[in-house]
């Protein structure tokens, strides 16, 4: 007997309902971006991992998937490191290309072999797949697909502030409940400073990051684990732990940090950009965070979050100020900022409160009863019509009992029937029946169109 067929573990098939269902999700997105003046490109599933080696710090690195050079992908492989599994040495023999982390690397990449071609500030969305060699568990797959919003070429925070609102704009149009988590990175440096553990920055990110999914013990226990002293520990949990409004939060942070290097300077972005997002008026909860640090290293300024309110998830959606990213691609001094919608997140939290609107499932508008070979070539004249109307119809192939074909309607959940027997064919007309209603009319073709287009 054959095995039955498997896909890889964090991986998902998606039927026709739920691919309506996640196109709904996207068309959302992107009119967005388009509405606020994002302009789309795509980047090969496949990058040089020089170019993403190194971009999300150790432990994305270890999440890379590495591909397998062409042919013998063994002859570059010295024989006493695969004794001595020497695994560094092995991915740079054997793999020259990996599949991508996300979409900021690639877009750097692509800012900075298409400089010439571009007009700064530039303004650009992407929606497509990314690959993640993690641990599958719910909300979390290998396989996922971001939606990502950029702006490179400008250093103002009204681009951190309109980043915020589309995030706001997009959330409210899917119906989500969500809160928005703000923090500052130079905040994040500025407490390693008052720590005095500049060199333990990396480590104090990764760690404080866990504090929503392994709280705040734990964390301290990391950070112990990671050399920090406890007296280190004690100074950091007060300000993990401020409450208040955010202006309280920041006027609190302000007064701890007025020594460091980089904490006025933080203090003072943070203040401008949650003041701009307040100044209109956002259905999102906006919230001070300083325990936010999202755990990847081209991060410079200001660091974003979003949390559904209502489902027991991660991060909806993520992002933040990059200011030395296309530097490691040989051009620095380019500032960008940007966020990324994780679609597949979001698609767990609108089936967890089933936020979809009705009529997305609908395969067509009006499905069409074959009563016959002559009825059925009428219907595919009136079809064509419908569709150059911008009306989605089909025909059902097989001059099937009326039962099934009206079964099969329902299962589809197409709204209207149309029906052509002896009499429509002599009075060139057609009846439609709403399936919602039961409602039944005899219409002309002219009619039909207008009935259907309402």
């Amino acid at each position: 007997m054959a095995q039955k067929p498997s896909i890889p573990k964090g991986t998902r098939d998606f039927s026709p309902v739920e691919m309506a269902r996640r196109n709904y999700i996207f068309d959302t997105i992107r009119s967005a971006f388009r509405l606020f003046g994002y302009k789309q490109i795509g980047t090969p599933s496949m990058e040089n991992l020089s170019t993403l080696m190194g971009k999300y710090g150790e432990e994305g690195d270890k999440l890379l998937f590495k591909i397998l050079n062409s042919g013998d992908f063994m002859k570059s492989a010295n024989p006493a490191d695969i004794e001595a599994r020497n695994l560094p040495k092995l991915t740079n023999a054997l793999c020259e290309k990996g599949l991508r982390y996300d979409l900021t690397v690639p877009f750097a990449r692509f800012v900075v072999q298409h400089r010439a071609e571009l007009q700064l500030p530039f303004k650009r969305f992407q929606i497509q797949p990314v690959w993640r060699a993690d641990r599958p568990q719910k909300g979390r797959y290998r396989e996922f697909y971001q939606c990502d919003a950029d702006v490179v070429g400008s250093d103002s925070l009204h681009n951190e502030v309109e980043l915020l609102s589309l995030i706001d704009f997009v959330m409210e149009r899917l119906g989500i409940n969500v809160t928005i988590k703000i923090n500052n990175r130079k905040i994040l440096a500025a407490i390693a400073e008052l720590l005095d553990a500049h060199d333990k920055l990396t480590d104090i990110t990764v760690a404080i990051d866990k504090i929503d999914k392994i709280g705040l013990e734990n964390v301290k226990a990391e950070l112990i684990e990671k050399g920090l002293t406890q007296e280190n520990v004690d100074m950091l949990t007060p300000i993990l732990t401020l409450e208040g409004t955010n202006a309280e939060k920041i006027s609190r942070l302000e007064a701890i940090l007025a020594s460091t290097t980089d904490g006025p300077a933080g203090i003072a972005e943070l203040r401008e950009v949650i003041d701009g997002i307040e100044r209109l008026d956002p259905k999102a909860r906006i919230e001070l965070d300083f325990s936010l640090a999202r755990g990847l290293n081209y991060y410079t300024g200001t660091i974003i979050e979003v949390k559904a309110n209502d489902v027991e998830i991660g991060s909806i959606t993520g992002g933040g100020r990059y200011d030395n990213l296309t530097g490691v691609f040989g051009m620095p001094g380019l500032s960008g900022v940007g966020i990324s919608f994780g679609a597949d997140r979001i698609y767990d939290v609108l089936n967890q409160l089933n936020l979809y609107p009705e009529e997305i499932s609908a395969s067509v508008k009006v499905l069409f009863i074959n009563f016959g070979e002559k009825e059925a070539r009428r219907a595919e004249e009136i079809i064509a019509r419908l569709r150059r109307a911008g009306i989605s119809a089909q025909l059902y192939p097989d001059a099937a009992k009326m039962k099934k074909q009206m079964t099969y309607a329902n299962a589809e959940g197409c709204p209207f029937v149309a029906m052509i027997g002896e009499n429509e064919l002599a009075d060139s007309t057609i009846s439609l029946k709403n399936m919602a209603s039961g409602e039944q009319a005899s219409l002309t073709v002219d009619e039909l169109i207008a009935r259907l287009a309402d």
